[in-house]
């Protein structure tokens, strides 16, 4: 392997005045295109980070000679029964978990068509993942999602509708991880352009799954989503978004993460920089596979690690999309997560057209689903949304005006 280059002088202000990835001259996006894009981006990067998800970069070099540039095929030919992935598929164009339970959340929002809270996940969700078979790409068959989801989401199942937890408290016990932070843009394209109300909304929906520095993740990628929505929005002022609302170990990490981002313009000599500034933060430490035993406990000191990097990467690429996609692949470890996070971060900015098409088509294709309904279903609800929190917020305009009116005379 080549060694890695030497960092490039950058300016002092790269953090918050990178390359803006559209020409001057294009149109405003939507806000139908910018949820097309960010949640068809994020399948496309889960897809395409799939089939070397636990890898080192060194070992993603050894094994395809080189970076990976597109869809691959599965790590091991004989994927049936390699350890420690069988059964599943990955690679092909095949989308993961990650797309999944994204998938699913849109299918509550479909339902609810209003904010979300743990309790619309103990209703909605949990019944989805355990009574309704769907066609799962990595088995390649038709199964319960349940079967297919890990164990920090099967956590949800067995925590609600088993033990009939009170949902605001079932991620409490959960192991800490990116499971509920993976599926949380969603959260953001309904609060697109507010990401505060996003991040509220997402730590009430993930208190269902995750606590502690995982459910923080939660609530600051769905920020960091709505943030990407906005008109004029760069990677830089989505990172400002995030820091502005991240707390304790998630902030530190996306603050470490992304001063080393500003130093670099190119993804591969970012790479041990950016694992090295992310990693005093991560708690599994450097062999991905065999984590310690202080791995995956609750922690305010801690952050997971795949939402900093895909910030990162999506500071260094300038928001294009298939430079943050592949600059998060390569980085290996949970890269179908970090790619799905940099995936739709990179998509809620560019909108559609920025996700490849030969990608999208080909990923679409290869996991039979239909990229295109979940994002038209989304849209639908988020403009149902505003509409209900206008009314909402002129009601309450209207009584707190009427409730502080003098009546008689000047009360000051």
């Amino acid at each position: 392997m080549t060694p890695l280059q030497a960092p490039a002088a950058t300016p002092p202000d790269a953090l918050r005045t990178p390359p803006d990835p559209r020409p001057d001259t294009a149109p405003p996006l939507s806000l139908a295109d910018r949820v097309t894009g960010a949640l068809i981006g994020a399948a496309v990067g889960d897809a395409l980070g799939g089939p070397v998800e636990g890898y080192s970069p060194d070992q993603i070099v050894e094994r395809h000679g080189g970076r990976v540039t597109g869809i691959v095929g599965p790590w091991n030919e004989e994927w049936r029964t390699a350890r420690p992935l069988a059964p599943y598929h990955k690679g092909d164009g095949h989308i993961t978990d990650d797309t999944l339970m994204t998938h699913a959340l849109i299918r509550v929002y479909e339902k609810v068509r209003d904010h979300l809270d743990a309790y619309a996940v103990a209703d909605h969700l949990v019944p989805d993942l355990i009574s309704t078979p769907r066609w799962i790409p990595e088995l390649e068959a038709e199964a319960l999602p349940l079967h297919r989801i890990f164990l920090a989401e099967k956590w949800l199942v067995t925590r609600v509708h088993y033990g009939h937890v009170d949902p605001r408290e079932a991620g409490s016990g959960n192991i800490v991880n990116c499971g509920a932070a993976m599926y949380m843009a969603p959260v953001g394209l309904v609060n697109a352009a507010d990401p505060a109300a996003a991040y509220a909304e997402a730590i009430d929906v993930a208190g269902a799954h995750q606590s502690s520095y995982g459910r923080e993740a939660a609530g600051v990628f769905a920020a960091a989503v709505a943030a990407a929505c906005r008109p004029g929005a760069t990677p830089a002022s989505v990172v400002e978004c995030a820091l502005a609302l991240a707390k304790d170990g998630t902030r530190a990490a996306v603050e470490a993460v992304c001063e080393v981002a500003a130093r670099h313009r190119c993804t591969e000599s970012a790479l041990r920089g950016l694992r090295a500034a992310v990693a005093p933060y991560d708690t599994v430490g450097p062999h991905y596979r065999d984590p310690s035993l202080g791995a995956r406990r609750p922690s305010r000191l801690h952050s997971i690690e795949e939402l900093p990097i895909a910030l990162g990467m999506l500071l260094i690429a300038g928001g294009d999309y298939r430079r943050t996609v592949l600059g998060c692949v390569n980085y290996g470890r949970d890269c179908d997560s970090i790619a799905t996070m940099g995936g739709a971060l990179a998509g809620a900015l560019g909108g559609e057209g920025a996700v490849p098409a030969e990608w999208s088509t080909r990923v679409a294709e290869a996991s039979r689903v239909d990229l295109h309904a979940p994002a038209r279903v989304l849209t639908e609800v988020a403009y149902e949304v505003f509409r209900r929190d206008t009314q909402r917020r002129r009601t309450h305009e209207a009584l707190f005006t009427e409730l502080t009116a003098p009546q008689f005379g000047d009360p000051r």
